[in-house]
């Protein structure tokens, strides 16, 4: 006779709630497949004769979507440039670095780590278009961010300049002098029109 069709999951699972079973066609119909949704499956056709199990399994796989792209940064000379990107995929998306579309290798002051890029004592030649590139079996997906580094002299216009009044003689007196300038300056002292120099005192 007619076997009657049922549908179960071999790991003890429940079905979707959402599957649809078509008895009449032995269809079983899964919308909107997720991961949780992925395993092994039977189909069991049985009537007053027997029963026979049919098994398939289902795999759940998805091209690489990003969970964390890269943004535009602006450098001074000898700074360090942090980049991370992170992207969700199945299977787990695999990372490459591209510099103004050639592949970056990491070597002396570039580091290359899956989705992180480290760019230690950052140089003019190191501006440029970025990208990160994330990709399994079912996709390649890119994102961009640009690299301006900058240089400018020292700029004294947010340094705090503090009149100092010695309380009494043979006190310590420190004065700081940190300027806003790339690449980082050299320092030299002057008394009037007369260079300091170091001394015991």
């Amino acid at each position: 006779p007619v076997p009657t069709i049922s549908w179960r999951r071999a790991d003890g699972k429940q079905l979707p709630r959402k599957a649809r079973r078509h008895r009449s066609s032995g269809l079983l119909e899964i919308p909107n497949f997720q991961q949780e949704d992925a395993g092994l499956y039977e189909c069991v056709a049985e009537n007053v004769r027997g029963k026979n199990v049919a098994r398939g399994q289902l795999t759940f796989y998805a091209q690489p979507s990003w969970t964390q792209p890269i943004r535009d940064v602006r450098a001074a000379l000898e700074e360090r440039v942090s980049w991370e990107c992170h992207a969700s995929g199945r299977p787990k998306p695999s990372y490459r670095w591209l510099k103004d579309g050639e592949p970056l290798l990491p070597q002396g002051r570039v580091q290359l780590e899956q989705g992180s890029l480290t760019i230690a004592n950052v140089s003019l030649s190191d501006a440029g278009m970025y990208q990160c590139v994330a990709e399994n079996r079912h996709g390649v997906i890119f994102t961009s961010a640009e690299l301006s580094v900058i240089a400018f002299g020292p700029d004294f216009s947010k340094t705090l300049l503090k009149k100092l009044t010695l309380v009494k003689v043979g006190g310590e007196v420190i004065i700081e002098c940190k300027p806003k300038a790339s690449p980082r300056p050299t320092y030299s002292w002057k008394k009037g029109k007369d260079i300091l120099r170091e001394n015991e005192r």
